[in-house]
């Protein structure tokens, strides 16, 4: 597939580049030109993912806080329609995802987003992705100012930056309107809270927080920091963070553990450390760049009565927030799962444009929040939601649960999350009909540890795993309390209760929610509760629910089967496995000084430093990887290095010294040129080497992909 000439013209050049780059890669990959595994590390980088069907990718775009207009709502449709199976699945982190995607496609699909403002870089992979911030951002009545044109400015500034492509792992950064903290930043490696101290705008900075299989609260950096160091700030850590990293072992490198392993105070030393050499110490925003509101809707709308007056009533209640503005709502809508159709998202976007502004955001649970809707015009927009399935009340209640897509798309997946959520959501809808409006418990389903989901800042979690039963095994869900955000913007990682059959699971909730309403102290927050209580009380409390020994045949069945559960895990690719060559490593160093060369004459100094860096990193791992040596951090090569290879080193005057010369210094024109000259000397120097080594050896060297990730 080629670029069309239609699309050409409103594609910008960046990813025009970057389009014609994958589809020249796919190729390669398809004519056995590129080994498969170092073809999955860049196309992850682009948006596209393994699905858990064969031979079909997930596609992700890359959307900074959740911020869509109705025109690009409905190119998405659209897309969803030409080259999916005509859905769209929105996630947790205020993206759009397309499932069933034809590999071939993915260059097109990415045409026709970039055409319409949007893209797909950096959405997967080992880079800095989607940085998402509270949906009401802009029209929150609590906050101190809008930090949408902020969260603008990040993305813009990391989403090509040489320094976030090739990271041991992914970054994921978040803002917060307010100190209710609706983003959700204490589980985020980065996350900013606004602050305003003497009448400058800044930020109280949170670092090193995350959920998955070992949870941690972000750790506080800074009480304030000035709007404009921001953005320095993140450059800071993210070098220490590529720097001394962990890439050998995949679940122990996020930043979270490099933090828990060093101390706050240490980290920050060296984040200090990294200052000098940051081009931009200030980096201004621009406080009033925020999304083009469009035309909004006069509040003269003729009186029309709701088609149901009952629901409309719990609409207006659970998921219609009055704005700072005066006189202006914000509409939320619940989007079950988070699938649209196709057609479904089209008359979505026609109400949108009739009773509110363009600017809508998607939200971290799921749905669409639509702003500065008109009191007048809310029984029309009720109306045109209720005919299109979307106007369920019970926005970010107990009854809007979060799911991610478990087993149905996902490799991952242990066990099915979506048709627990929609079993749930019956059970409070049925059972519990107060709750629709009510926001005490929050719930959350992972398909497995990872917590996509979320499952681990719910007050009532839950995540795919599995009981081996006489041979068999039984689709269970661990169930975990206490995690999320109090109204007071605490936040809390939830902690593991017991292990049940998933067909029990509806029964467990009932217990929780029943012990809750029966035991708490009237205003008692439920995780206080919780915490109150212990975990063993808990436990005691659900313990019969997982008596494996009355079983039936139902619970050996997983939700939305009728046989019995086989567990399928793939292998998730964000980083995925490697085999490679100590040749083709050599190759990548010089592959990187082609971009330095690119940069320099483009006059981008600090982009061309951060690819000599990287060539003198990767042509030393090859040469270490050649003499068996570990190459688990960047700190690591640079010290083994010089053991391994002395007379190499001094040449160079030592490596570790020639190499980290770039955080003593500014990256100004004169160092930058003199500092990429010494990548090239020590590149073709190493390579000099390497050819040395093989008319000993006579054959390159098969290297195993976890010494190679570094």
């Amino acid at each position: 597939m080629s670029v069309s000439p239609r699309l050409s013209q409103l594609i910008p050049a960046a990813d025009r580049n970057d389009i014609e780059v994958l589809e020249q890669r796919i190729l390669a990959y398809q004519k056995g030109k590129e080994d498969e595994d170092r073809f999955k590390h860049y196309r992850l980088t682009r948006g596209v993912y393994g699905q858990r069907q064969f031979g079909v990718q997930m596609f992700r775009t890359k959307i900074p806080f959740g911020h869509l207009t109705p025109d690009q709502l409905i190119a998405l449709a659209d897309i969803s329609e030409r080259y999916t199976n005509g859905r769209l699945h929105l996630t947790t982190r205020q993206n759009v995802q397309f499932h069933y995607v034809k590999l071939d496609d993915s260059p097109a699909i990415w045409a026709d987003l970039a055409a319409a403002g949007m893209t797909a870089f950096g959405a997967c992979g080992n880079t800095v992705r989607n940085i998402t911030a509270s949906a009401l951002a802009g029209v929150d009545p609590e906050e101190l100012f809008d930090v949408t044109p902020y969260v603008q400015a990040a993305f813009e500034y990391f989403l090509r930056h040489p320094i976030c492509q090739d990271m041991g792992r992914k970054i994921k950064p978040a803002f917060s309107s307010s100190d209710q903290d609706s983003a959700f930043t204490y589980f985020h490696d980065f996350g900013f809270i606004p602050r305003i101290q003497n009448g400058e705008r800044g930020f109280k900075v949170v670092i090193g927080g995350g959920l998955g299989a070992v949870s941690m609260v972000a750790q506080t950096a800074y009480e304030f920091l000035a709007a404009d160091q921001i953005i320095p700030f993140m450059e800071a850590t993210i070098r220490v963070f590529d720097r001394y990293g962990e890439r050998e072992k995949r679940m122990k490198a996020r930043m979270k553990f490099l933090l828990k392993k060093l101390g706050l105070e240490k980290f920050l030393e060296l984040v200090a450390e990294e200052w000098p050499a940051i081009k931009h110490k200030s980096v201004p925003i621009e406080a009033g760049k925020v999304p083009d509101l469009g035309q909004v809707p006069a509040d003269n709308f003729p009186p029309v009565d709701p088609i149901s007056q009952v629901v409309y009533n719990d609409w207006l209640k659970a998921n219609v927030v009055e704005q700072k503005q005066g006189g202006y709502r914000a509409v939320n809508i619940r989007v079950p799962l988070g699938n649209l159709g196709a057609e479904q998202t089209r008359l979505l976007a026609s109400a949108i444009k009739a009773y509110a502004s363009d600017d809508l955001r998607l939200t971290i649970n799921q749905g669409i929040s639509l702003r500065y809707v008109p009191p007048s015009a809310l029984p029309h927009l009720f109306n045109a939601l209720y005919a299109l399935g979307l106007a369920l009340p019970g926005f970010d209640t107990t009854a809007d649960i979060t799911a991610c897509p478990g087993t149905d798309t996902c490799a991952l997946g242990v066990t099915n999350s979506t048709g627990l959520a929609t079993r749930l959501e019956e059970l409070i809808r049925e059972e519990y009909p107060e709750l629709i409006t009510e926001r005490e418990v929050r719930i959350k389903i992972s398909g497995c540890m990872n917590a996509c989901g979320q499952h681990m800042a719910a007050n009532v979690g839950f995540h795919g795993s599995s009981i081996k039963v006489s041979g068999k095994v039984v689709p269970a869900m661990q169930v975990v309390v206490g995690g999320g955000v109090a109204p007071d913007g605490r936040g809390f990682i939830a902690e593991k209760v017991i292990k049940l059959p998933s067909k029990r699971i509806p029964a467990a909730l009932r217990r929780l929610l029943d012990d809750y309403r029966e035991l708490a102290i009237d205003g008692e927050y439920y995780n206080d509760y919780v915490h109150r209580q212990g975990k063993r009380y808990f436990y005691g409390l659900l313990k019969d629910l997982g008596d494996t020994a009355n079983l039936t045949a139902e619970d050996f069945h997983d939700w939305g089967q009728d046989e019995d559960y086989r567990q399928e895990i793939g292998v998730g690719e964000c980083a995925g496995v490697s085999l490679d060559v100590v040749g083709t490593i050599l190759n990548d160093a010089h592959l990187k000084l082609a971009e330095g060369k690119t940069a320099l004459a483009a006059e981008a100094w600090n982009d061309a430093g951060h690819f000599a860096y990287r060539a003198m990193i990767i042509a030393a791992k090859a040469l270490l990887l050649a003499a068996d040596v570990k190459c688990n951090t960047h700190l690591g090569i640079l010290n083994d290095f010089e053991v391994n290879y002395p007379e190499l080193s001094q040449s160079v005057g030592g490596f570790k010294v020639a190499v980290l010369a770039i955080r003593r210094q500014e990256a100004d024109a004169p160092f930058i040129t003199e500092y990429y000259q010494k990548a090239v000397g020590f590149v073709g120097a190493a390579t000099a080497a390497r050819e040395a080594q093989l008319q000993t050896t006579g054959e390159d060297k098969v290297v195993v992909g976890e010494y190679y990730k570094a």
